[in-house]
């Protein structure tokens, strides 16, 4: 004998079923289904990048890089008051000037002129 199923009754008992109770609870769910989006944001800017501070480069023979020893200049493509490259994971990102750092005059530190688009175009 095949049993008929009232899908109105059904339906409308369902709503009235839902307490306010679990109403909360599908609430807290959602709520904590949207929050943990943010906690992926956060743990996406705790990963660890490379930062290079590029002063310029130079292109010579083998011969002559087996040769270069203690004492030895390598002349960069780069001059004295040029902006260097600033790249994170080999893109570069920004330029920059080198300063030596106020708190700890041994080292030196980069001062950024120029903010690099995502199509290599700076933005100043």
């Amino acid at each position: 004998m095949a049993q008929s199923f009232d899908y109105e009754s059904a339906s409308a008992s369902e709503e009235t079923e839902t307490s306010p109770l679990e109403r909360l609870a599908e609430i807290a769910a959602r709520t904590a289904e949207e929050s943990g989006k943010f906690a992926n944001v956060d743990a996406i800017l705790r990963i660890p990048v490379t930062m290079q501070v590029v002063l310029g480069s130079a292109t010579i023979p083998v011969a002559n890089l087996m040769k270069l020893g203690r004492g030895a200049v390598v002349p960069l493509d780069h001059r004295v008051g040029e902006p260097v490259d600033v790249v994170v994971n080999g893109r570069i990102v920004a330029r920059g000037e080198v300063v030596v750092v106020e708190e700890d005059n041994s080292r030196f530190g980069v001062s950024l002129t120029e903010i690099v688009g995502p199509l290599g175009q700076g933005d100043t």
